[in-house]
């Protein structure tokens, strides 16, 4: 029963629809950013941990004409969501639901690509929606431990992609680099020029690379988005 829990608000985009629900995290400018940046070139298992709505699980099916995402979450509802959005989607033959904690569930493959907006928060006041709260506080899942687990998961050449807030992203980074990651992309996000970057997309694998570094600046000097940000996103916003 959902009767007590809050809504989160439906998203339309071209190809699929995220529809009104009660997982955690509603859709989000992070999320669609993350989706329409990961490059897996030809990875064709891919795993999307903590899938909450199915957002970007569906994103790299509309991308990836060969992929096939396996996406896990541990909050019911959140699966109760996905579960409706992918079926409702072109490319339910692809996505399959797991409902389980990532760091506890034995898979029979390894993936040659993994994409996560994690939890991001690993201290300060927590939402009274647990739901919510599961979704953006570590308590479930610490950098470190989601780290580990991709690290035991993913191929040798494979790719795995997050988006963070600036601060936690480069802690992230550095527990990465520890743990004997190698950071192949990063991108800077601002939500204006004369803002200071707020958000982090990088890419981690398992092998050493030359670094690639970006910068994404998402509304213009006129108060629109910016013309980076339109061709990055305009395969899935209607308006683009």
């Amino acid at each position: 029963m959902t009767s007590n829990i809050s809504k989160t608000k439906g998203f339309q985009f071209k190809q699929f629809t995220i529809f009104d629900g009660h997982a955690g995290m509603p859709v989000s400018t992070d999320g669609v950013l993350l989706g329409a940046w990961a490059q897996y070139s030809d990875s064709t298992d891919i795993l999307d941990i903590g899938t909450g709505t199915g957002l970007l699980s569906l994103m790299v099916a509309q991308r990836y004409a060969k992929a096939r995402i396996t996406s896990i979450d541990i909050d019911d509802i959140a699966i109760q969501d996905a579960s409706h959005n992918i079926c409702h989607s072109p490319w339910s033959q692809r996505v399959s639901l797991l409902h389980g904690n990532v760091l506890t569930t034995s898979f029979s493959q390894s993936f040659s690509g993994v994409i996560c907006n994690p939890p991001y928060f690993n201290s300060g006041e927590q939402a009274q929606n647990q739901h919510r709260a599961t979704a953006r506080h570590t308590d479930t899942l610490s950098h470190q431990q989601l780290l580990a687990t991709c690290f035991n998961l993913l191929t040798n050449d494979g790719e795995a992609n997050f988006v963070l807030p600036k601060v936690e992203g480069e802690q992230c980074i550095a527990l990465a680099k520890q743990q004997g990651w190698h950071l192949r992309r990063i991108c800077y996000v601002q939500s204006t020029k004369t803002k200071p970057c707020h958000r982090l997309l990088f890419a981690l694998g398992k092998q050493p690379t030359t670094l690639i570094s970006e910068h994404l600046v998402i509304h213009s000097d006129t108060g629109g988005y910016s013309e980076d940000f339109i061709a990055l996103t305009k395969d899935f916003y209607l308006k683009m």
